[in-house]
């Protein structure tokens, strides 16, 4: 019988143990759980040191684009812009212009990822691609249709609606074919054909002229308009309708050249049609080249008149002015065409540049075309008609 006086006299909580027997070393249960748990540790430390958790953490890129302000300049430039990632691309035509503008253009040519762009003043043209839209700043709407006018920032038609150029100083032809928009195939023609360096001149008693400007602005043509101008010996020589002549008083000429100008828009200057006798007056030509250079034009002189008082009135009057080297298809013959072509070639070299006048005949069209092609190989660039203009607003 157990001794319960000393059960009773042991202090609380403490029983009455079983001797330990002696431990001779680790069970193996033992052994593999630790084993296991440094396993762990490990792979863990070799995960967390290849994530290099002391190092700062890259940046994730996000597709969010960075929204900036634009400036206060150009409100219309900001509206424009295109509600993509990549802003599209920009053209830098070598044209004049009096003052900075900001242009939003569309993908497709220029430096990559160019959004808004503030242009330096001597490139201010249109992007090719939207060369066929007008300015709406520089249009006067009239009872006859949009006349030519200069913006309220200084920039003229002349400036907006050259076609660019390299800028270079090498031997270069400017190419003027006229009659555009008389007969419909022929004009279709002429726009398909041309190189997209010759310059086109417009009829104003042609047909469907705003169609046609466009498929001219859209294949990267320049484009003029052509004005009838008295001739001598006139009415029998009559240049068309609405003809300025010498015994109109100004009021009616400038009505007569209102109607011209009215009859599309999107071009550069103007080009006499014949005006022989009207640009030999001083009186009738005065108030013609003063409204040319209040509208912010270049004018044209086909060269088919020594007397013509155009070069003197156009430096008074601050119009751009070119004038004509020579007529290239006085001659309706491929031999004769040719010859002219490779004339004005020789006078490039020489004193820098040439300009030929031609009609949109079939026969022009298509010698023109091939002339140009082998004119380029033997190194003369082929320019816009202002790209060789005087321009008295650049001194």
């Amino acid at each position: 019988m157990a001794d319960i006086s000393k059960d009773i006299e042991r202090p609380l909580g403490q029983t009455i143990r079983p001797p330990r027997a002696a431990s001779r070393g680790l069970s193996a249960g033992t052994v593999g759980a630790t084993l296991a748990v440094l396993a762990v540790v490990g792979i863990s430390g070799a995960i967390a040191l290849r994530e290099k958790p002391f190092r700062k953490p890259e940046e994730v890129a996000v597709s969010t684009p960075k929204v900036t302000a634009a400036p206060a300049a150009a409100p219309v430039a900001e509206a424009a812009a295109p509600k993509t990632e990549t802003p599209p691309k920009e053209t830098s035509p070598k044209t004049g212009g009096p003052q900075i503008i900001h242009v939003q253009t569309e993908e497709g040519d220029g430096p990559p990822k160019a959004g808004i762009v503030i242009r330096d003043p001597s490139t201010v043209g249109q992007n090719l691609k939207i060369a066929h839209i007008p300015d709406k700043a520089l249009i006067e709407a009239s009872e006859t249709g949009p006349l030519p006018m200069r913006a309220a920032d200084g920039r003229r038609p002349f400036d907006v609606y050259a076609r660019p150029w390299s800028g270079s100083r090498g031997a270069r032809v400017a190419i003027v074919i006229g009659g555009l928009a008389v007969s419909q195939t022929g004009t279709q023609a002429a726009i398909a054909k041309l190189p997209a360096e010759v310059t086109l001149a417009f009829a104003p008693q042609g047909n469907s002229i705003g169609r046609w400007m466009q498929a001219a602005r859209q294949s990267g043509h320049e484009i003029v308009m052509q004005v009838p101008l008295e001739p001598f010996d006139y009415p029998n020589v009559n240049p068309g309708r609405n003809t300025l002549t010498v015994a109109a008083s100004p009021d009616e000429n400038l009505k007569s050249l209102h109607w011209a100008l009215s009859r599309t828009t999107n071009y550069t200057g103007v080009m006499n049609y014949m005006g022989a006798r009207f640009s030999a007056d001083s009186a009738a030509m005065g108030p013609f080249m003063a409204e040319l250079g209040k509208r912010g034009l270049a004018y044209v002189d086909d060269g088919s008149s020594a007397r013509s008082l155009a070069p003197d009135l156009a430096l008074k009057d601050g119009v751009p002015f070119v004038a004509g080297d020579t007529s290239i298809d006085a001659v309706q013959d491929r031999g004769a065409i040719l010859k002219k072509l490779d004339e004005l070639e020789a006078t490039a070299r020489a004193k820098g540049f040439a300009v030929g006048i031609g009609s949109a005949f079939d026969l022009t069209v298509d010698t023109v075309s091939s002339w140009v092609t082998e004119a380029k190989k033997r190194g003369i660039e082929i320019v816009p008609i202002s790209a060789v203009a005087i321009d008295p607003q650049k001194g």
